[in-house]
C-alpha cells in the first residue's frame, strides 16, 4: 500500500475518540479506526521506515502493533495510569538496536487533534538506561560533546528543542564544579519539534519534513544508541 497522507477524517476521527471514550464506541466505529488511522500507519511505516534506513542502515521498523505501531487500548490497570481506555494520540517509533523498543535510541512521532510531535532519543529511561546514561556521561569529554550536540540542535533556529531537567539533586559521581554536569539530572534524552498536525494529511510533504527532521537530529540518535549498547539488563 502506497503511503499518500493519512485522510482528513484522521483528526477528527480522533476528537470523535476522545469524546466518546469507551469500547462500545470504539468497537462500533473500528472500521472508521482501520480506515483512517491503522492502514495508513501501516503504509507511512514501510516508507518511513527504508527511508530512514538511508540514514542509520540497522534501525529496525514493522507496520505491527506492539512493533512500530502502538495498540489503540490504554493500559488502565498500571498505577498511576490515565484511566480512559482509547487513546488519542497516534504513536509511531522506529528503533535502533536489540533492545526493548522504548529502551532503545529511536526516531518517533505522535499526533493528535492538537499537535504533531517530531523526536529523536530516548524519552524516558528506566534504571538500566539510566545507569548507563550516567555512567556514560561521566567521561568529561563525552559530557561536553552531548551538550554541545543538543546546543548545536537548538541553534539550528528551527524551532527544535530537548526535554526539561527531570531531577533537582545531582546524583553520585556529580557536583555542580563538572562542566555541563546539569545533563546528570535528565529523566530522559530526546530532541524534538511540535508541527502542525494536519501536515499528516500530505504524505510526500510529511516523509520529507520528517527526514529532514531525523537527519538533523542524527548526532543525538548515535550518542543515544551508543549508550544503548551499554545497558546491563539484571
Amino acid at each position: 500500500m502506497e503511503f499518500v497522507g493519512f485522510s482528513k477524517k484522521t483528526l477528527p476521527f480522533l476528537e470523535a475518540i476522545r469524546k466518546n471514550n469507551n469500547k462500545e464506541w470504539f468497537e462500533a466505529h473500528r472500521s472508521e479506526y482501520e480506515e483512517y488511522i491503522l492502514n495508513p500507519s501501516r503504509a507511512f511505516v514501510q516508507e518511513m521506515g527504508e527511508h530512514l534506513q538511508a540514514l542509520e542502515p540497522t534501525i529496525n521498523f514493522s507496520p505491527k502493533i506492539n512493533k512500530s505501531l502502538y495498540r489503540i487500548y490504554r493500559d488502565t490497570r498500571r498505577m498511576g495510569a490515565i484511566k480512559v481506555p482509547l487513546k488519542h494520540r497516534i504513536g509511531v517509533i522506529f528503533w535502533q538496536g536489540s533492545g526493548r523498543r522504548m529502551q532503545s535510541s529511536s526516531f518517533y512521532m505522535h499526533f493528535s487533534p492538537e499537535e504533531l510531535m517530531v523526536a529523536v532519543g530516548v524519552r524516558w529511561f528506566e534504571k538500566p538506561m539510566l545507569d548507563a546514561f550516567r555512567e556514560y556521561i561521566l567521561d568529561d569529554k563525552r559530557r561536553i560533546e552531548l551538550n554541545n550536540i543538543l546546543t548545536n540542535i537548538k541553534a539550528m533556529g528551527k524551532g527544535y528543542t530537548h526535554l526539561e531537567k527531570g531531577y533537582k539533586r545531582y546524583p553520585r559521581g556529580f557536583n555542580a564544579d563538572m562542566p555541563d554536569a546539569d545533563l546528570s539530572l535528565y529523566k530522559g534524552m530526546a530532541t524534538y519539534k511540535i508541527l502542525d498536525p494536519h501536515l499528516i494529511e500530505d504524505g510526500e510533504k510529511l516523509i520529507d519534513t520528517l527526514y529532514e527532521i531525523y537527519e538533523d537530529m542524527l548526532p543525538l540518535q548515535q550518542v543515544m544508541y551508543e549508550i544503548s549498547l551499554r545497558v546491563k539488563e539484571d
